[in-house]
Formats: C-alpha cells, structure tokens, sequence
C-alpha cells in the first residue's frame, strides 16, 4: 500500500470514530463530552444537526466509510471515487462551519475535528488521483 493509502485510511478512521461517536450521543440522547462551554451541546441540538431528519453524524458516518471503502476498489473508480466522496465531505463541512459561525453561533470540537480531517482527506485524495494519472497507473 502506497504512503497516500495509509494516510487517506488512518484520517477515514479517526473520522469514523467522530462520527460514530456523534451518532451514538444523538440516539441516546445525551451531551457530547466538550472543551468549549455548551458550544458542542448548542450544536448537536440545533436545527442544523440533522438534514431531511437523518442526522449530519449519520451522513458522516456514512461518507468516511465510503472513503475506506473505496480505498479498496482497484484502479480509476477507486481513486476518483474517493476523491468525489472526499470533495463532497469537504464541501457540506464548509456548510456546516458556516452554519455553526453565522446561524448557531457556537462551535463544537468535534464538528471542527470532523471537519479538518475531511479537508485533509479531500487534499490527499485529490493528490492521490493526481498523481496515479501522472504516472499513468490505475492499479
């Protein structure tokens, strides 16, 4: 496995953890553990926390599990469907950093973590594709 493939996969897993640990406090119903006073606990029960009554924890559950998934299709459609799903995470966590900042006005730790680590992850996976078509290799 190349360097990049390590790094998109440790990042997915940390990302997986976040978001499964969002999921479950959302279903049980209790306060997120946060460094911030009430900042995670204003978020997690905001309007924002879910889209079409699905919760974002369950979407992000959902996309850093499909950036592992996809780690393991072979050739093009692996590396450009992790870069798609990747640019997709980046794309709604800048939505929802915007909504933290200019609607709910409070920041969650986690969301913020969540968030870095899906930049990340649209950068390596981009990088990932990039460079696998330089090389003309798809494998």
């Amino acid at each position: 496995m190349r360097r990049l493939d390590i790094a998109i996969g440790v990042l997915a897993l940390v990302g997986l953890g976040i978001a499964a640990y969002l999921t479950y406090i959302h279903y049980a119903g209790i306060k997120p553990l946060c460094l911030a006073s009430g900042g995670c606990e204003k978020v997690q029960s905001s309007e924002w926390s879910t889209l079409g009554g699905v919760p974002v924890a369950v979407l992000g559950l959902v996309g850093y599990a499909a950036i592992l998934a996809l780690l393991f299709v072979p050739g093009e459609a692996g590396l450009a469907g992790t870069a798609l799903v990747a640019l997709v995470g980046f794309g709604f966590s800048l939505y929802l950093t915007w909504a933290e900042l200019f609607r709910i006005h409070a920041i969650c730790q986690w969301c913020v973590a969540s968030a870095v680590l899906m930049t990340l992850l649209a950068c390596l996976s981009v990088a990932r594709l990039l460079t696998a078509e330089e090389r003309g290799a798809y494998a």
